[in-house]
């Protein structure tokens, strides 16, 4: 049978430097058939800056399946509004962006491809350009119509999962409820299990106030909202531990007996993460009906065209994307 899989790359914001690790990644093989959806100069132009060889090559969606030959990358040509110079953004430009990330759901969806890796982009300018976005995770999710998403971050030492994402710390509260946890951790036990061949995996659950709360002299959320959620999907043998503190649950010891973490919103999580494993971490949306994988960094717009982007968080999100469409393969 014949595993060879696309993966569909998005190169994110035209001024960062997703355009830059795109190209690197392109140098290296891959098992696999990568397509990017890009401006076809913004690469070669790129290419030339990081004096790297770049051959590129339309997709054809009927073409036999082939391994990704290093030096080259196959491409869905998407012409950019306006002219690109590496780390100063153009608003007028937002709009290829948001086609970019339209197109290759898209061919996810029509399981033209079977997986989609994002490069950065950049929030601000694309709603200074008017396009109301939070962020790549709810985007995919809106598009394809899944009434639940979930962000999980994939590192060497441990996965941690978000309650919320892109919220204002003042709206947090208000959008943790006991029937939205409970969903989020059903989706977050499911998707362990059929994903990552975790068999009955352990998920520790971090509390929302400090010190989860401290038998509600901290808050009561604790107590009326994240325990009794916890308590009924306990009933249905879901193995949730918690609320814990989040000071301590991302200790040494905790995380050794543990699968992943759910924390209640993205900095109580993404500190951890990101000192952990900068670089090296993927971001995964769960809940959609396919693969998705990121970055774990920003545009880096200083860096740009300078050869001295790092690829790594890509590549380990290239790996990740392969690796989850054949869960199966050794």
């Amino acid at each position: 049978m014949n595993t060879i899989q696309r993966i569909i790359i998005t190169s994110g914001e035209p001024a960062g430097i997703g355009p830059d690790i795109t190209v690197q990644i392109a140098q290296q093989s891959w098992d696999a058939e990568l397509i990017v959806v890009a401006d076809p100069e913004l690469l070669t132009d790129r290419a030339k800056q990081l004096n790297l060889s770049l051959k590129l090559i339309p997709f054809d969606p009927h073409a036999s399946l082939e391994t990704h030959q290093p030096g080259s990358l196959k491409i869905i040509a998407l012409p950019l509004s306006h002219p690109v110079k590496p780390g100063q953004l153009n608003v007028r430009n937002a709009e290829y962006v948001i086609r970019s990330l339209e197109i290759a759901s898209d061919h996810c969806q029509q399981n033209i491809t079977q997986a989609l890796v994002t490069g950065p982009v950049h929030k601000g300018i694309i709603n200074e350009a008017g396009i109301v976005f939070t962020g790549h995770t709810e985007f995919f999710a809106e598009r394809s119509k899944v009434n639940q998403s979930i962000m999980l971050f994939v590192t060497p030492q441990i996965k941690v999962a978000l309650a919320t994402t892109h919220l204002a710390l003042a709206d947090v509260p208000r959008a943790i409820t006991q029937n939205k946890l409970k969903t989020i951790l059903r989706l977050l036990q499911l998707e362990l299990c059929q994903k990552f061949r975790l068999t009955n995996p352990k998920i520790l659950v971090c509390g929302l106030n400090p010190h989860a709360g401290e038998q509600g002299h901290l808050g009561r959320e604790e107590i009326e909202i994240i325990s009794p959620a916890l308590q009924e999907l306990r009933k249905e043998q879901i193995n949730v531990i918690g609320p814990l503190p989040a000071d301590t649950i991302f200790t040494d010891n905790r995380l050794r007996e543990c699968d992943a973490v759910l924390a209640m919103y993205h900095d109580q999580a993404l500190p951890v993460v990101k000192y952990m494993s900068f670089g090296h971490a993927v971001n995964v949306t769960l809940g959609l009906p396919y693969i998705r994988t990121s970055v774990d960094h920003g545009v880096a717009l200083d860096v740009a065209g300078t050869m001295h982007a790092d690829a790594s968080s890509l590549a380990e999100a290239v790996k990740l994307a392969i690796k989850l469409v054949n869960p199966d393969k050794d």
